[in-house]
């Protein structure tokens, strides 16, 4: 999170005003300078809503915001503030990524019908193992930064009381589960073969045409934009890659939406020993996120085909340029050691999705010895936690 936002963390649990909701509401936003927006303040940096509760304890079912409010907000961080009157001030991140399903009138709730609103006892008080409280709301809000609205979406239509799952756990035969374990020797097999130098010059060739784009792509703010604008400059053609300079302006409307074949991947290509799947992540050194990986299902059904292979691409970037790239299989051990699997956060009958700790694709990025180092052991065991979930 930027400096405002723990300024504003500190002030509230250190120095704001407490018990009387209208008088902190007003000191707080006269503060930081905030506009209301009906029942949110604001400003560029961060939201919060405020709260009462006669109680001291740190659960309350009040209604705090529709989910169509929050869709607003949810690039930034949204936080909650619960004045109590016998007790100090609360403060939770409330964004999408923190909120356990949709409790208000979420029957009619859709992908394409944003309804319903969430309650105080909606709001995750843990997340994993990180407690919902200001020591790690950097963390948190990184790790919501690695999803999108789209991720959150659905697994809150998943969540929700009385809404059919949209979507369903990936259920291998017991062919498929051998060809899922034996998706690591199929990686290992490709890293030494020439195919695997083929696709990295390949992938090299097309960051280093989109140099210039992609060191501006770079310093835009939103994450997700600037991770699928750098995206789409590598995987794209001329013609579309003229488009989206152009359009620079209106840069969501103007990003194609690129699929593979299962949903997993930016960029596709088959070689005589495998069809290699590669996921394009841009790393900006100098800023602290946690990518989302990749949703699990989607993984473990890719893997069961005979012929796949996952790899990522990851683009490493500083104040002043490209620095290094990386091809890097989904197996490394150090990726492994890394991965953030987030069960809690799957709907009522997915998996849910992996993150990365980007600490640790700073580090590989740094590694001047750096080799695809692959553990089958561990490799194993972690295809079988996501397996067993």
């Amino acid at each position: 999170m930027n400096s405002k936002c723990k300024e504003f963390v500190d002030y509230i649990v250190y120095h704001a005003p407490q018990h009387n909701k209208q008088v902190v509401e007003d000191d707080v936003s006269a503060h930081f300078n905030l506009t209301k927006d009906r029942k949110v303040y604001h400003n560029e940096y961060f939201a919060v809503r405020f709260n009462y509760s006669k109680s001291s304890s740190d659960l309350f079912s009040n209604t705090v915001l529709s989910l169509s409010a929050l869709e607003k907000y949810d690039k930034i961080p949204f936080f909650v503030v619960l004045v109590r009157q016998s007790s100090t001030n609360l403060i939770l991140l409330a964004n999408t990524t923190f909120l356990k399903k949709i409790s208000h009138s979420s029957q009619e709730l859709s992908m394409t019908n944003i309804r319903g609103s969430f309650n105080g006892s909606d709001i995750m008080r843990y997340y994993g193992s990180w407690s919902n409280s200001p020591e790690n709301f950097d963390f948190l809000f990184a790790l919501h930064q690695g999803l999108d609205w789209k991720d959150n979406l659905l697994r809150l239509v998943d969540a929700s009381s009385n809404i059919r799952p949209v979507n369903q756990k990936f259920i291998p035969s017991n062919v498929e589960v051998i060809n899922i374990y034996n998706s690591i020797s199929r990686s290992i097999e490709f890293i030494l073969s020439d195919n695997f130098s083929i696709l990295e010059d390949d992938l090299n060739e097309r960051c280093n045409k989109s140099r210039k784009e992609i060191l501006i792509a770079s310093h835009i703010e939103n994450t997700n934009i600037r991770g699928r604008l750098i995206e789409s400059f590598i995987t794209s053609n001329d013609e579309e890659k003229q488009n989206l300079i152009h359009n620079l302006c209106n840069l969501e409307s103007a990003l194609p939406s690129y699929d593979t074949k299962n949903g997993l991947g930016d960029y596709y290509r088959e070689f005589n020993n495998g069809d290699t799947y590669t996921d394009i992540k841009t790393k900006v050194i100098y800023l602290n996120s946690n990518p989302k990986a990749y949703n699990i299902d989607r993984f473990l059904k890719q893997m069961a085909d005979s012929r796949s292979i996952f790899l990522f691409f990851f683009i490493g970037v500083d104040e002043n340029s490209i620095f290094k790239t990386l091809l890097c299989s989904v197996y490394h051990r150090k990726l492994i050691d890394n991965a953030i699997p987030q069960f809690h956060w799957a709907g009522r009958n997915t998996r849910g999705a992996v993150q990365f700790n980007g600490a640790a694709i700073d580090e590989m990025l740094k590694d001047e010895n750096f080799t695809n180092d692959i553990c089958v052991e561990k490799a194993k065991s972690f295809l079988k936690e996501l397996l067993d979930r």
